[in-house]
């Protein structure tokens, strides 16, 4: 079950289902098909204070992502900034659902073991984040899914 939540803002999450038929596509490929993911779309404030309550950290960010998976089940809450999604998307010269598309996938992966905090992680993340948008792009939307 993949949800779609608000935290403290007006946000409707658009091609709603696809995205969710994307992230289980996504996982099936890591040979896992219980899900559990909440997609908590929320304001820079408010997760800023998450940040600060229970990472410790003085920063904005895009997304925070809290596992509870276990063996077989992909579980966890992915609370994104729609505010920083913007402000990425401008500075990286990227549409608000490309970029949108790579922060949703980015949590995703971390519930599936993926971490970035050494060089060789990030690299390893964005370019599994890259194959997974480009099965949105292709895939998703030719209907095959």
């Amino acid at each position: 079950m993949i949800n779609v939540l608000t935290e403290d803002i007006d946000f409707k999450l658009k091609n709603i289902n696809k995205i969710k038929s994307w992230i289980k596509h996504c996982v099936n490929e890591f040979k896992i098909n219980r899900i559990s993911i909440n997609l908590i779309f929320c304001s820079d404030k408010y997760l800023y204070e998450i940040n600060k309550k229970y990472l410790n950290h003085d920063t904005l960010t895009d997304i925070i992502t809290f596992d509870y998976s276990e063996k077989n089940l992909i579980s966890g809450d992915l609370l994104i900034s729609i505010e920083r999604v913007e402000e990425n998307a401008k500075e990286f010269s990227n549409s608000f659902e490309a970029e949108l598309l790579r922060v949703i996938i980015h949590g995703v992966l971390h519930l599936l073991s993926y971490n970035d905090k050494t060089e060789n992680e990030k690299r390893e993340m964005r370019e599994k984040e890259n194959i997974y948008i480009d099965i949105y792009k292709n895939k998703m939307n030719s209907g095959k899914e």
